[in-house]
């Protein structure tokens, strides 16, 4: 990919349709515009135009837009072709975008210059990725909201702040002669722990964000014939799973996406947990037990008529006990819901309890959330850079530690630099002299 390059791309979706929209970007979009139609619009004000092919032949009427840099999406100069979405038209106008030396743009690339130009940050730059794939509201909502600068602005903050304590401790570096205040030393290790300790809360979300981002799984477990595939079945609203009354039916995981509390959730029907000497039945409850233990919620199951069975082993994360076939009568007092999945008793409430555990698990409420695990792998080494830098006795190791973190923060938001860090120097202790 070069920068000099004019790219193109549909932007609106394949196959055809009323209307398909082509963008253009790059250096040489006005005199493309100009030999495309004629002569191009007004900058910002769209304008009807017949499109022409090298020998003057019409290929389309399209409404045209010329975008002039750098108050474009990209920030440099770019165009929009609002044609027919015939797919014999795409093609005719591709072509000729291609004899005038545009090339189609590789994926994602639109967004790259717009970064690269200063139009956006990567954590802006992802949550448009976000917002396209968004399956429900929630998601949308924290998409909008990463890309309104909320989590960005929370890092510039942090990033300025380091930046000063690095430009403090450089000057005690290198001018010891400078009869810098003595306080100057507590006041840049004070800032040092205050800020490990923000970020460190920070980092303690309880993974809302990526939760919400990719998707909760919810697993359904419990023994034999315990009602889990009829309840399964249930909640998706459709057949997901065989249900028998043969005791092992279900062998493997099953699995269906669902919406719940505005969440995407991945709701899991597992094999009875059980000791079985069927080697295949045996492989079931292994992988059953696995999924178990990774799932961000386990809807333990047992039938109401029956001795409950113990709970199956966690490794953290939520359980919601429920009795099923209360049609069948009998009485389970020990279990948060009692219900019927064939008469449907008890099953709106079911469903609005799983919607407040996965809204409260995926909250958007409270301050900007991580939603990536590049971000938390970031923000992690940087608050062990800071930890480090806290207890060092060595002030250049210190001095190495806070660029580190600093690296780090930069890695989130792609904006990192030494300029950053000599123009604090510059600016605080007046070392021009």
């Amino acid at each position: 990919m070069s920068a000099a390059d004019t790219i193109f791309a549909l932007a609106s979706g394949a196959g055809q349709a009323a209307i398909a929209v082509l963008r253009l970007s790059g250096p040489g979009s006005g005199p493309l515009l100009d030999r495309l139609c004629g002569d191009r619009p007004p900058p910002r004000r769209a304008a009807l135009r017949t499109l022409r092919d090298a020998t003057g032949q019409a290929l389309d009427r399209a409404i045209v837009l010329w975008l002039p840099g750098p108050g474009s999406y990209t920030g440099e100069d770019g165009a929009e072709l609002h044609a027919h979405g015939g797919a014999a038209v795409v093609a005719s106008i591709v072509a000729r975008l291609t004899g005038l030396g545009a090339r189609p743009a590789e994926a994602g690339e639109f967004t790259r210059r717009a970064f690269l130009h200063g139009r956006m940050d990567l954590l802006q730059a992802e949550a448009i990725a976000d917002l396209i794939a968004a399956e429900t509201a929630a998601q949308q909502q924290q998409a909008l909201r990463q890309l309104g600068g909320a989590l960005g602005a929370l890092y510039r903050g942090w990033t300025e702040l380091l930046t000063q304590l690095l430009a403090q401790q450089e000057a005690l570096i290198d001018f010891p002669d400078e009869h810098l205040p003595a306080e100057t030393a507590d006041a840049m290790l004070a800032g040092i722990a205050a800020l490990r300790a923000e970020i460190a809360a920070h980092l303690q979300d309880g993974r809302r964000g990526e939760r919400l981002r990719e998707g909760l799984t919810i697993a359904v477990a419990g023994p034999p014939n315990a009602g889990k595939s009829t309840l399964v079945n249930a909640l998706a609203g459709r057949d997901v799973a065989i249900v028998a009354a043969t005791p092992g039916t279900t062998r493997d995981v099953l699995e269906t996406r669902l919406v719940l509390g505005g969440v995407p959730v991945t709701l899991l029907d597992t094999a009875g947990l059980r000791e079985t000497g069927d080697a295949i039945e045996a492989e079931g409850v292994r992988r059953a037990r696995a999924r178990l233990a990774d799932a961000d919620l386990v809807v333990l199951v047992r039938a109401a008529d029956e001795a409950p069975d113990p709970a199956p082993p966690r490794r953290g994360g939520r359980c919601l006990t429920v009795a099923t076939k209360s049609d069948l009568g009998g009485d389970d007092p020990g279990a948060d819901l009692s219900v019927s999945a064939v008469t449907g008793a008890g099953m709106d409430r079911l469903r609005a309890r799983l919607d407040a555990i996965a809204g409260e698990l995926a909250s958007l409420h409270g301050s900007p959330v991580l939603t990536r695990a590049r971000h938390r792998a970031a923000l992690t080494a940087a608050a062990e850079a800071l930890a480090r830098a806290e207890t060092s006795d060595l002030p250049e190791l210190r001095g190495e530690d806070l660029r580190l973190a600093l690296v780090g923060l930069g890695r989130i938001t792609g904006q990192v630099g030494a300029d950053a860090v000599l123009d604090a120097v510059f600016a605080q202790f007046c070392i021009g002299k």
